[in-house]
């Protein structure tokens, strides 16, 4: 369940600081308050899409912080954990997210960072939320597919007739690459052949780049290496100032001072040392002298070399130091086409398979999503009468289209079809269903659908907006059922479901001379009392009112 939640600098939350019980909690307030935002605030921690937009105007950044009781049963929540290397703490997971201005954001799980993606997945196993929009999305097909598939239990069939979806369109792809245009094809070939053809003439390894590289740097400063190497070679052994000689005079002087002093004795064996690597180093310098040869016509010879080198890479948009990997790409290439036949003839074949195997997988999942279909219109269709819909029917119609193509979500086209009235045939909800009745439909599927996810919190989200009258407490009552097991949420402006949560939030907006801030308040019974008037009674709120919001708390099952 959701414990805490912590909120800095979103939107109109300045900072925000709330506990949570067990059970069916209810936010209440003014429209415009903030109550929704709260909601984006967890879907924000929970991996949702983010942009710097939702910042307060003078902030740089917002801070979005969950913390979750994980018992030991929640095994999927745990091993998603342990992939990422992290335990939870005393059976709590503790959630970050933080939103930079520049739309960079980070999160963290008990510390420790993780991918955005990693978050979005946690929250997929904890959390489930249902917007006050849904109903419109509820009009599109694709939603409506979406909505049978959700609440099925044939998801490996669904990842299976994707899977051989996918290998077909792979397969297809291919064969139109090997097998398109014959003039496209033999234009290329020809390139391919040309260019493999000049390339291997040129005959460019890593290895002799490097070395022509260094050895155009060693000629093309040959003179001034001649010069300085000759000079420290004489100066080191062979003029008559050279250091070799002086230290040779130092060390016979100072050998003629040790019977004077014995400590002497160490200088004399470095200076020894010393003459033995400066000797050493004059016989290197002077071997390297003999080696050094600034010869015009190599000088031209390695530049001619590197010209072509270089040109060829410009030649083909590449570096030089990738020329031999380029040639071995193209020459995979050119087998490739050379070899098409035996290719075409394999692709043709996982083609041919794949599209089997996915004819199998839809016509499997097509019987899925008609057993399916049967049994949840059959649960909205009750759910919808406890909603004050008596004469409602409900059909999810399921149809095998006629394309050729294999498509990634099945073959089958998916429409809730309904009748609302007595005598009326069934039509797409388009056509038939009023605002009112299509938030009552999302409603019962909603429901319904979180009844089988078995997530340990549900969060609905002015879920309730169009119903009013009696059907408003059977909402409440529908809503706080969910509770009896999971922890739920409920942003609502009915005071028939605001009296019955178990814990009752009010969220107020204070706005000063220079800024606007929301802030949220856990009320008392009699404070519980006066909001639920607030919101049965408008601006004036009478004896009756209070009265009649107290008698609506005192029935609460």
């Amino acid at each position: 369940m959701l414990k805490h939640l912590h909120i800095r600098n979103l939107a109109v939350i300045e900072e925000l600081e709330i506990g949570f019980e067990p059970g069916m909690t209810v936010f209440t307030g003014e429209t415009g308050a903030g109550k929704s935002i709260i909601v984006d605030a967890l879907g924000l921690v929970l991996g949702d899409r983010a942009d710097n937009s939702i910042l307060r105007a003078d902030a740089d950044s917002a801070e979005i912080t969950a913390i979750f009781s994980v018992d030991q049963d929640d095994i999927d929540i745990r091993t998603r954990l342990e992939e990422q290397g992290i335990t939870p703490e005393e059976e709590e997971l503790i959630l970050r997210r933080v939103i930079n201005r520049d739309g960079r954001s980070r999160a963290w799980a008990n510390g420790s960072p993780i991918p955005i993606q990693v978050l979005r997945e946690l929250g997929e196993e904890m959390v489930d939320i249902h917007g006050q929009h849904e109903h419109q999305s509820l009009l599109r097909r694709d939603m409506q597919r979406t909505l049978l598939d959700a609440y099925g239990w044939y998801s490996d069939v669904l990842t299976r007739v994707r899977e051989k979806q996918a290998e077909w369109s792979a397969a297809v792809r291919e064969l139109k690459t090997l097998t398109g245009n014959d003039q496209d094809r033999e234009a290329r070939l020809s390139l391919l052949r040309f260019q493999v053809e000049e390339l291997t003439a040129l005959n460019v390894s890593s290895a002799e780049l490097e070395t022509l590289t260094a050895e155009h740097t060693r000629l093309a400063n040959a003179s001034r290496l001649l010069d300085s190497c000759r000079q420290s070679w004489e100066q080191l052994t062979e003029d008559e100032h050279a250091l070799l000689s002086g230290i040779n005079r130092n060390i016979h002087e100072l050998r003629g001072l040790v019977q004077f002093d014995h400590s002497l004795t160490r200088i004399v064996e470095l200076l020894e040392g010393a003459a033995i690597e400066v000797k050493e180093a004059g016989v290197e310098l002077r071997h390297y002298l003999d080696t050094l040869d600034p010869d015009p016509v190599h000088m031209q010879v390695v530049e001619e070399r590197l010209a072509a080198i270089h040109d060829m890479a410009r030649k083909h948009k590449t570096r030089p130091e990738e020329l031999p990997d380029y040639l071995q790409a193209l020459q995979k290439e050119l087998r490739s086409y050379e070899a098409g036949g035996q290719r075409v003839a394999e692709l043709e074949q996982s083609r041919d398979r794949a599209l089997k195997d996915y004819s199998q997988a839809a016509d499997e999942l097509h019987t899925w999503r008609v057993k399916t279909a049967k049994k949840l219109a059959r649960e909205i269709e009750q759910k919808l009468k406890d909603l004050g819909m008596p004469a409602a029917r409900f059909t999810i119609e399921v149809q095998k289209t006629e394309k050729e193509t294999p498509l990634q979500e099945g073959m089958d086209q998916i429409e809730f079809l309904v009748a609302v009235n007595p005598g009326q045939d069934q039509q797409p909800l388009t056509k038939v269903a009023s605002g009112g009745e299509l938030s009552r439909i999302s409603l019962a599927i909603q429901v319904i659908g979180s009844k089988d996810k078995g997530l340990p919190v549900l969060i609905f989200d002015e879920v309730d907006a169009g119903i009013g009258g009696a059907i408003a407490e059977i909402v409440g009552n529908l809503l706080h059922s969910l509770a009896v097991k999971r922890q739920v949420f409920c942003v609502t402006h009915l005071p028939q479901v605001a009296a019955l949560g178990d814990q009752h939030l009010q969220v107020n907006k204070a706005t000063t001379a220079n800024t606007t801030v929301t802030e949220v308040k856990i009320l008392n019974r009699e404070q519980r009392i006066e909001e639920i008037a607030r919101m049965l009674g408008g601006v004036k709120i009478t004896g009756t009112t209070r009265a009649h919001a107290k008698e609506m708390l005192s029935s609460k099952k």
